[in-house]
Formats: structure tokens, C-alpha cells, sequence
């Protein structure tokens, strides 16, 4: 295969050109139209081009050319500095807002079954000079993952995500409520809820489950139960573990197939962790997770009736002692932070324990168990998965190099004399910008630009006149 950009920057392992030259090869044969070239941003939203077969060959040794500007956006496309300002974010091949060059990684190739003839392929975003962007998050992670391996270790994680399944009732199309952001859809529910893991609940929303369920299996995802949970439409979807990038880039697609076969079904699907809607349930993503070695598929069971190794010990420890600082990064919203009640199946400290699902950390499985791990339940469904990943990366590695010691375990989870999670997206940021372990893995340049665009979306959220104030002043005052 010819080279140019890619080959030129020395853009692909061996691997990746050996997933291209075969793609290439197969194109015909699969009869596609179209490939979707897509790249997770910021918030770990699919962004990206659909390109004509012929045009994706192209890209397939040039890359394809992507706008930076949307690296400026908060999560509903306000810019959150002057879009033209120089070093806007710290950055100054970012001025102007040139176009920087997607560069498509072959092995994550699909065919998307819910589209005729079309492709689909995730990418990494790149300037112009064959530097690696310093905010695509996906190079985040993957820089901690390399740390990692020089530590002498492999990762691998397990996904629990929860979400909503709405009937659509009204999409909102028309101009006035098409702004910064759109007026969200109306919606009823899908099914009556309360009825926790209940069979007759579960059939309910069957119509519109199995065809989840059958294109996610079709997209090759490693897909292990479909579950109803208790809100009325709150469905759960597990997945089985997977090595190094492979859960992040997963649910980065897995939630954008649910959105977008939703829509195209009548219904609309949400991640956002809170809702509003009456007696609602939150949701959460549980992120299940251990160390390997070159000699074990997992360290973290411990040995001679132990519960944990100190490898996993250590481990847990950092994760616990950094939850707050690493919290924009797995709770990035600000209603991801109304999720975190007591009693509510999920934490509101920071405190761990074994198989209880009220602490942070649940240690799953039992004494003397080859797969017993790790689940953080602190997580919302909203989060960008290649940071939330990264953010546990650098706080265990940070607990095993330090040997931390995560005290007791906290049999009483909502009682426990321990540290609260941030109550608040903005509390959370003091904690993430002020934490020098953050700053010393993720860089400056990084925790700065990340801060800025959340910084935006909290300005705006307390520039807003809510509900509760109209109710609470309006006629008393």
C-alpha cells in the first residue's frame, strides 16, 4: 500500500497495517456506500465525516481532514473561549482553528447493521504535522496504558451501563427549539417501572430490547445480559472484559448505536445519569477491573485465604485516595453529581468494601476466587470512557508505586467516617485542577483545556433561571 501522511508520521503499529491492507482488499466484497469515519470527543460524543468508498481508500493512507473548532465546544456547542482567540486553550497550533487530520484505526472496523452499506471506523485526531493532538482523549488513555505496561502490567475492564429507553412524542423540530442547547424531546415512558429484574417488566420493552440487542451482537460487541432495572424504561446492558483501549472504544460506539436505533424505532434513549423525571432512579456505570502480568491473567485475588493481593490492595487504595481529584473525570456532568445518595444503590462517600454495592469500591468475588476484581461504581453513563479509564489507571498506578494502604473495609457504606465524593461538577474541578497527580500525568496544558470547557457549562448552569427558583420567588417575593 502506497504511503503518504500516515507512513510518513509513522502513524500505524504493524498491526493496524496489516487490519489495512486487509480491509482494503475486502472492500468490494462487502459492498458498502459509505464509511463512517468517526472520533470520540472531549465529552466522548462520536464526531466525525462519512466518506464515499473511494474517498475512504484515500484516507485509509492520508487520513481525513477534521476540524479542530470542535475541540472548543462544551457539551452543547458553546464555544468556551473566543473561537479565535490565540492559545485559547494554552495551545498554539490551535489559533485559528486549522483543520487537523483524522487518522482511522483499521482493527476498530465495522459494518454498522442498522445502516444499508455502510461502514464505520474510529479515529484519532492529529495536526497537520503529524503531532498527536494533546486533548484526543483516546491518546490519554492510551499514554497511560503504556505506562502501565512499562510498570509490568496489562488492564483489563468490564462494563455495566445504565440508561433510559423513552417512547418519543415529540422530537421538537421546529427553528425555535433548535438552540444552544435544542429544547429536549417529550417523551413518555416505555414501560411501568419498580419492578426490579421482573420478567413481565422485562417484556414489556421487549420490542424494542431484542433490536438493541441483536445489532449490538451483530456490531460484534461482547454483549452478556440485557436487564431491566428498576425506573419505568431503565434498562442495564454488561459486558465482558476486555484488554487495554477495547471497553473504552466499545461503549464510545455502544452508546451511539442505542441512541441512533432508538431514534429510528421511535424512541429516544439517554445516558444522562438523572433525568427529570417523576420518582426517578439514576443511573450508573460500574466499571469492573484488574491487573494482569505477563505470568497471570489477573494479580488482584489474594492467596492463603486473603480477600485481595497488595498489588490489588495498592491499587484500590489510589483509586480511593484520588476519587475526588479524578472526579470530572468519571462524573464529568453536572447532574451526574445529583446521582450520589445515600441508600440509593449509589455512593456518597469514598469508601470501599466486599460485595457491597453501597461503597465506591466493591471487591466482586469471594476468598480464593481466580476472578475476583475490582467494580468502581462511581461512574456515570455520561462519561467519556477513554478518560474515565485513564483516571483509574493513573490513580492505581499512583497507589501501587507508593504502596497506599486502603484501610478498612466499610461494612456500613453510607455510615462510614470517610471522605464525601465532590457534591458538585464545580467542587469536583477545584479538586481536579488543584491535584498534582493530575497535573503531572495529564499535563497542564490538558487539565487546564479540560477545566475551561466544564468551567463553561457551570457558568451557564448558574446563569440559568431554574424551575426551583421560579417555584420557590416568584409569588412569594
Amino acid at each position: 500500500m502506497g504511503s503518504s501522511f500516515i507512513a510518513t508520521h509513522n502513524l500505524w503499529s504493524p498491526e493496524q497495517q496489516e487490519a489495512a491492507d486487509r480491509l482494503i482488499a475486502q472492500l468490494s466484497e462487502l459492498e458498502l456506500r459509505q464509511v463512517r469515519i468517526s472520533w470520540g470527543d472531549q465529552h466522548g460524543i462520536l464526531r466525525g465525516k462519512t466518506l464515499e468508498v473511494g474517498h475512504f481508500v484515500s484516507a485509509m493512507t492520508e487520513g481525513k481532514d477534521f476540524q479542530t473548532a470542535t475541540l472548543i465546544f462544551d457539551t452543547t456547542n458553546n464555544p468556551a473561549v473566543p473561537p479565535f482567540a490565540a492559545r485559547g486553550f494554552g495551545d498554539e497550533r490551535l489559533t485559528g482553528l486549522p483543520d487537523g487530520v483524522l487518522v482511522p484505526d483499521p482493527t476498530t472496523f465495522r459494518v454498522l447493521p442498522w445502516v444499508d452499506g455502510t461502514g464505520w471506523v474510529l479515529a484519532e485526531l492529529y495536526y497537520r504535522n503529524g503531532e498527536r493532538v494533546p486533548f484526543d482523549t483516546r491518546g490519554v488513555l492510551q499514554r497511560q496504558l503504556a505506562a502501565l505496561a512499562d510498570d509490568g502490567y496489562t488492564y483489563t475492564t468490564g462494563a455495566e451501563l445504565e440508561f433510559y429507553i423513552t417512547r418519543l412524542v415529540d422530537p421538537k423540530l421546529t427553528f425555535a427549539d433548535s438552540g444552544w442547547p435544542p429544547a429536549p424531546p417529550s417523551v413518555t415512558a416505555l414501560s411501568h417501572g419498580y419492578q426490579y429484574l421482573t420478567e413481565n417488566r422485562g417484556d414489556e420493552a421487549d420490542g424494542i430490547l431484542s433490536i438493541l440487542r441483536d445489532n449490538i451482537v451483530a456490531l460484534g460487541m461482547p454483549l452478556a445480559t440485557v436487564e431491566d432495572e428498576w425506573g419505568p424504561g431503565q434498562v442495564e446492558m454488561t459486558f465482558d472484559p476486555l484488554p487495554g483501549t477495547a471497553t473504552a472504544d466499545n461503549v464510545l460506539l455502544i452508546r451511539s448505536a442505542i441512541k441512533q436505533i432508538c431514534r429510528r424505532h421511535g424512541y429516544h434513549a439517554t445516558f444522562m445519569s438523572r433525568p427529570a423525571f417523576p420518582n426517578i432512579v439514576s443511573s450508573g456505570w460500574h466499571l469492573h477491573q484488574s491487573l494482569g502480568t505477563a505470568h497471570a491473567s489477573n494479580v488482584f485475588p489474594g492467596e492463603n485465604g486473603a480477600l485481595l493481593s497488595d498489588v490489588a490492595l495498592h491499587f484500590m487504595a489510589g483509586l480511593l485516595e484520588h476519587a475526588r481529584a479524578s472526579s470530572v473525570l468519571t462524573t464529568p456532568t453536572i447532574n451526574g453529581y445529583k446521582r450520589y445518595i445515600a441508600n440509593s444503590f449509589a455512593p456518597d462517600r469514598i469508601a470501599w468494601a466486599e460485595e457491597n454495592r453501597g461503597a465506591m469500591i466493591r471487591v466482586s468475588g469471594a476468598r480464593g476466587d481466580g476472578s475476583t476484581h475490582l467494580e468502581n461504581r462511581i461512574g456515570e453513563p455520561a462519561a467519556n470512557p477513554y478518560l474515565y479509564l485513564a483516571s483509574q489507571l493513573i490513580s492505581g498506578r499512583d497507589g501501587i508505586a507508593r504502596k497506599l494502604d486502603p484501610g478498612p473495609s466499610a461494612d456500613e457504606a453510607y455510615l462510614a467516617d470517610v471522605p464525601l465524593v465532590p457534591a458538585t461538577l464545580d467542587e469536583a474541578l477545584g479538586c481536579f485542577e488543584s491535584s498534582e497527580l493530575m497535573r503531572r500525568e495529564l499535563g497542564d496544558v490538558f487539565v487546564n483545556y479540560l477545566s475551561t470547557v466544564k468551567r463553561n457549562e457551570v457558568a451557564r448552569f448558574n446563569a440559568a433561571v431554574t424551575d426551583w427558583e421560579q417555584r420557590e420567588y416568584f409569588e412569594v417575593f
